[in-house]
């Protein structure tokens, strides 16, 4: 589908091996990008790493895949991230530029959070064309649950400044989202013209057709994410202590996988003092990517401890691409998902140990059921590989480009 020029394309995102929420589905996305034809070059514009994240690695072209670098240049937390952002994007001076965000994806806090959604404004500014890829939006995230409100008053006030900053954020050339719903919520609410649905895509086209079977061992039920806001693990513990009293049953163990959500620090040290007379309780800490396959092909059924959702679940269509069953509330985003998408799962109230622990018992204890699931959510996952997804971010890339030069794409 070559069309004018190769690409120089600059994305701003989280990446490993930095820990911030989104790097699996950028790291996917890049490593896709890197194949097409179409693209010269890719800067990614990431987040500056911690103490112990080890360091980003710039990676030379070769035959089948085009250089990469990556700038560190902004915080999370930080209110000067637009700024920053904007001075590295001028240094490197890419063609396009893509931002895989979501609304907390410069800072947990509101001021830091809401300053840094100006950058795609910045961008368009100064000339860029400029695709936002949004995995939330403000209408549909619990702020309370999700730790930015602590009452009704203050939440309030939040999404009042959240309508301002969705307007910058539709400033950009395009605005992709993953859920119908959410391209109907901002087309209506905001009239805005250049919102556009994009498929999510699955992580893993080239991997082998996953085993059914599951190891030898104890059953492994798993969960895996950033906790400690809407993601709380206690009800999944009290869930498995219910099955285990049970008797009947093969030996279990709980693996959480994952971190500390940036607004619950030490949330995940509490549960595991807490509950450290479990002894098949176990916490991975932070998966590294090339770790993911392991956690997955070695769980039973996965499980999504949510009170309230998001987005578009990364992590669903990763159970999906490992051929996992799944246990997951019914509520907000995951209905969608399982509605567009095709997934599907044993489903319990949120918040609600006792449904936990009967949707989970559904699953391990019918191993018909389980494969049942995990065929499903395999097959709902192969729907659209992401490197074709890539492929549709740079035709439009390219119609952005035809556009500026034929001068009908002006600045903001």
């Amino acid at each position: 589908m070559q069309m004018g020029k190769r690409l120089k394309v600059g994305m701003i995102t989280t990446f490993p091996p930095g820990k911030g929420s989104l790097n699996e589905y950028a790291y996917h996305f890049v490593r896709h990008m890197r194949t097409k034809e179409e693209v010269s070059e890719i800067i990614i514009f990431a987040d500056d790493l911690n103490e112990g994240e080890g360091t980003y690695k710039n990676e030379p072209g070769n035959e089948t895949e085009c250089p990469l670098s990556v700038i560190p240049c902004w915080e999370f937390g930080r209110k000067r991230n637009s700024v920053r952002i904007m001075q590295a994007v001028k240094q490197a001076q890419p063609d396009v530029i893509l931002y895989n965000m979501q609304f907390a994806t410069f800072g947990g806090d509101r001021v830091s959070g809401a300053l840094g959604l100006l950058s795609p404004a910045l961008a368009r500014l100064n000339g860029i064309p400029t695709i936002v890829l949004l995995h939330n939006i403000m209408e549909t995230v619990d702020l309370q649950s999700a730790g930015f409100a602590s009452n009704s008053i203050i939440e309030g006030v939040i999404r009042g400044f959240g309508n301002m900053f969705t307007r910058m954020i539709l400033t950009a050339d395009i605005v992709a989202l993953t859920i119908p719903k959410y391209v109907e919520i901002l087309t209506e609410k905001y009239e805005a013209e250049n919102v556009v649905l994009a498929p999510h895509g699955s992580f893993e086209a080239e991997k082998p057709k996953p085993s059914f079977d599951l190891p030898e061992g104890p059953l492994q039920i798993m969960t895996f994410g950033k906790f400690g806001t809407y993601k709380k693990v206690e009800p999944l513990i009290e869930a498995v202590e219910m099955l285990e009293k049970d008797g009947s049953r093969p030996p279990l163990e709980l693996v959480i996988a994952g971190t500390d959500s940036p607004n619950a620090k030490g949330y995940l040290e509490g549960v595991r003092n807490k509950y450290s007379h479990m002894e098949n309780l176990r916490f991975t800490g932070y998966v590294l990517e090339e770790d993911v396959p392991v956690i997955f092909g070695d769980s039973a059924v996965v499980v999504f401890p949510y009170s309230s959702t998001t987005g578009s679940s990364g992590v669903l269509h990763q159970a999906g691409n490992y051929g996992k069953a799944t246990v997951l509330p019914n509520i907000g985003d995951f209905a969608e998902v399982i509605m567009d998408e095709g997934y599907t799962g044993e489903f319990f109230k949120p918040e609600d140990a006792k449904s936990m622990s009967d949707a989970i018992g559904r699953v391990i204890d019918n191993p018909e059921n389980r494969e049942k699931i995990a065929r499903q959510n395999y097959l709902a996952s192969q729907g659209l590989p992401i490197s074709e997804v890539v492929d549709w971010y740079i035709f439009h890339f390219q119609m952005l480009l035809e556009k500026q030069k034929s001068g009908q794409l002006a600045g903001v």
